[in-house]
């Protein structure tokens, strides 16, 4: 675990003190936000438009993603925002995908409706974007041993005596009392190191979405694709994760996951327009 990349220790300027670091987690955020940057200037660049606009479009997507991440993560863990709520609020915890989803979509959108652009090939531009920003942020949450999955025997499993929480046995019966531990001695627990999976995961998606952005004939299917692989993703994803079942012994996340692919496979099925050409207006 590296919540730390660099320490600058004790800084003294004009009389006043400073402890100024280097946090693994909103350095892999700043890198997440720079590569969407870069791939979003060279697109809009091969398409005829404002460069420009990628930094427009990155900013909003940055804020509207870690607003809704962390309002996500607040009320998915609004029991422990009770017992500590100064805590969890500043924490460095919080990248939730799919409250970053719709904050960064809402963002994204006032972006695209302020420039009077289309809303679905926009949609399609970015959507590549999407899933490279989180797969590169979850490297962020991994290394400050946050979002960890279900305690595991398997030779991969990783223990966190330090994470946000400690990946131990009473953590578990305190914050995840759901979870079976039985098989598992008191004392840190090896967890499956989750975000390492999304990770892996989400890069092959990215890739794969990256190579269709060319061969686009209906403007939003590919945006709509990537509804569905990273509802998918997720959904089995949270097998492995710690969060609370609600509903036919599936997360929330898992319900919004289905919802996810659901309007994706829809779309796909029926799509708004038939030609790029009709969809200039959209």
């Amino acid at each position: 675990m590296y919540p730390i990349i660099y320490d600058f220790g004790n800084i003294n300027l004009f009389g006043f003190n400073f402890h100024p670091v280097i946090n693994s987690y909103g350095f892999m955020l700043m890198t997440a936000f720079y590569l969407c940057y870069f791939f979003l200037s060279k697109d809009l660049k091969r398409l005829g438009y404002d460069s420009n606009l990628s930094g427009d479009m990155v900013f909003a997507a940055a804020v509207g993603g870690i607003v809704g991440s962390k309002i996500y993560y607040l009320i998915e863990n609004f029991d422990r925002v009770k017992a500590d709520p100064s805590g969890m609020i500043f924490s460095g915890a919080g990248l939730v995908f799919l409250g970053g989803l719709m904050g960064g979509t809402l963002g994204v959108t006032y972006v695209i409706k302020k420039n009077n652009l289309a809303w679905l090939k926009f949609a399609d531009i970015v959507a590549p974007l999407l899933i490279l920003g989180y797969a590169v942020g979850r490297i962020g949450c991994i290394l400050v041993g946050d979002d960890y999955g279900l305690p595991t025997h398997m030779p991969w499993g990783i223990e966190l005596p330090n994470g946000l929480p400690p990946s131990t046995y009473s953590v578990f019966q305190t914050y995840y009392p759901w979870v079976n531990l039985s098989g598992f001695d008191p004392g840190v627990l090896t967890v499956h190191p989750t975000p390492i999976y999304e990770t892996i995961l989400g890069c092959f998606i990215f890739y794969y979405l990256y190579q269709k952005r060319t061969s686009v004939i209906v403007n939003g299917n590919l945006f709509f694709t990537y509804l569905i692989l990273a509802g998918v993703e997720r959904f089995f994803i949270e097998f492995l994760r710690v969060n609370e079942k609600y509903l036919l012994g599936m997360s929330g996340a898992q319900l919004i996951s289905i919802v996810m692919i659901g309007i994706g496979t829809w779309f796909l099925l029926h799509p708004v327009y038939h030609s790029q050409e009709s969809s200039s207006e959209l």
